[in-house]
């Protein structure tokens, strides 16, 4: 049996596609070397765990370290933090059972007093002065502790700084989603002496995992290649990593849904667009544990509060973008540099039609029925438009009233109209941005392509901004038409001025708009 792309916890090279690991991060031996505590964080899913394993084995191979990855997740559930400590040192021991020789392992946790509030310190003492060779230990799912349990860890690993390397691990590494100043705040948002004074102020550095890159989603799909035969063409290769911008668990799996769920398997077919095309849109509709613990996120404030800027196209308050842009490129929401948008054009696609899904399975079928707008193959637009413009002035007071994602409500609206239509045979792309002052759609039914911009009517300058914002869309894709739609957000505007036609023609380009 071939290997196959995993897309569940660590990669077990004899069984799944793995690239190697190990140069994902520059000078963490360095660090190591150093007698460094260190944290190293990346989104969920972006491969941690996996490169932990590969520098456990490395470092073990060259017999210069004791090292150990360990994941205290279950600690989470000790009723106090002695209890949460005993429960991170039985992890501990047991790992090191499965994974270090007998003469490098810690001591048997039941041989040990755990009454004492610094126990961990104390265990980890007595390993490494009984240890042969220096420890390296990698602490994963740091973050799984909350509040107090988290403090008493990292206080722990902060009291036996300065006997490293003879009577304490020589080098620590907290391994999570967040940085450390993430977990400041969440411990204790209103004090200061968590600042600067931080527990784990010995933190030497803070190292990002990164996605793959273009050459290493490559390498990775050549692996299947070069086991099966079956050939990811240099088209389809680049589509891949378009859609994902070298997300790992999405790279992973798109390609298993290609060859696994699209071909069943069948290594003879040949790989094309279409596949790729058809195990996106699956992959969404499937909404994977992956996919659905990013989309949980959005209900959090900040994270709330940042999706509806890149939807809107609007900029938000200066003072606290930082700190929430931090926090969204930590979890791998958003991309890792400039403009601020989704981090790539999977999660562009999901996380609007998860927020418009409540409109699109509630839209009266009416309205929506593909067969008043599809002739012969061909989408009506002019139609469909007509259609919503009618739905959305009888409803939308009622329905935006309720929904809470209100600054974003008149978009997704119109997204979801689209959506129950377009699903019949044909997809819609966004682009969005934060500052962009607007969110463009693409939409291709058929051989047909359609245009859409949508932007919020705030003052005098929306309407030429849009104007001049949808030619130079067109521009940028080589097209001639788009319907720009400009919904209305000044109180008191009555519907007679809101809803209007215009047909105009800027440098060139015909422009519909419609105001809503």
């Amino acid at each position: 049996m071939s290997r196959f792309f995993n897309t569940a916890g660590p990669c077990q090279p004899e069984i799944h596609y793995q690239i190697n690991p190990l140069p994902r991060l520059d000078g963490v031996k360095a660090l190591i070397d150093g007698r460094h505590f260190f944290i190293i964080h990346a989104p969920r899913q972006t491969g941690k765990t996996t490169y932990l394993y590969a520098l456990m084995r490395q470092l073990n191979n060259e017999g210069q370290y004791t090292a150990l990855q360990v994941n205290i997740q279950e600690a989470a559930s000790g009723v106090d933090a002695r209890d949460a400590m005993l429960i991170a040192a039985n992890a501990l021991y047991s790992q090191a059972s499965r994974h270090l020789p007998e003469n490098e392992r810690p001591p048997v946790t039941k041989s040990f007093d755990w009454q004492h509030e610094n126990s961990l310190r104390g265990y980890l003492e007595l390993w490494a002065r009984n240890n042969p060779k220096p420890i390296a230990l990698f602490i994963d799912e740091a973050d799984s502790l909350m509040d107090d349990l988290f403090l008493a860890l990292l206080r722990q690993l902060r009291a036996g700084f300065e006997a490293r390397p003879t009577g304490f691990p020589q080098s620590i590494v907290l391994v999570g989603l967040r940085d450390i100043r993430d977990y400041k705040i969440r411990i204790r948002p209103e004090s200061a002496s968590l600042g600067t004074g931080s527990p784990f102020n010995v933190k030497t550095e803070s190292l990002f995992m990164q996605g793959f890159t273009e050459q290493e989603v490559y390498a990775l799909l050549d692996l299947h290649t070069a086991e099966t035969g079956q050939v990811f063409d240099t088209e389809v290769k680049q589509e891949i990593w378009r859609l994902t911008q070298g997300q790992p668990w999405l790279s992973n799996a798109l390609a298993n849904q290609i060859v696994a769920k699209v071909l069943k398997n069948d290594f003879t077919q040949n790989i094309r667009l279409a596949h790729v095309a058809q195990a996106k849109e699956e992959l969404i509709e499937r909404r994977d544990t992956h996919l659905d613990s990013l989309v949980d996120k959005l209900r959090e404030p900040r994270v709330k509060y940042i999706a509806e800027a890149i939807i809107n196209g609007s900029s938000p308050d200066f003072d606290r973008l930082n700190d929430d842009i931090s926090y969204l490129r930590d979890l791998g929401l958003i991309a890792p540099k400039p403009p601020v948008r989704f981090a790539n054009p999977i999660y562009q696609e999901i996380i609007p039609r998860v927020l418009s899904y409540g409109f699109q399975i509630s839209l009266p079928q009416d309205y929506v029925e593909p067969q008043w707008y599809i002739k012969d193959g061909k989408l009506d637009m002019e139609a469909l438009l007509k259609a919503f413009t009618k739905f959305y002035r009888r409803n939308s007071d009622a329905w935006l009233g309720k929904y809470d994602f209100r600054e974003v409500g008149r978009q997704l609206l119109l997204m979801a109209f689209l959506q129950r239509i377009i699903n019949s045979g044909g997809r819609i792309e966004r682009e969005m941005a934060v500052g962009n002052g607007r969110c463009d759609l693409f939409i291709e039914y058929g051989t047909d392509q359609f245009i859409i911009e949508l932007k919020l009517y705030h003052d005098e300058f929306s309407r030429e901004d849009g104007i001049e914002q949808a030619a130079r869309y067109l521009d940028k894709l080589g097209m001639n038409k788009a319907y720009l739609i400009l919904f209305e957000t000044r109180p008191g505007i009555a519907w007679e001025q809101r809803l209007y036609r215009e047909d105009i023609v800027q440098d060139g380009k015909q422009i519909v708009l419609l105001g809503m």
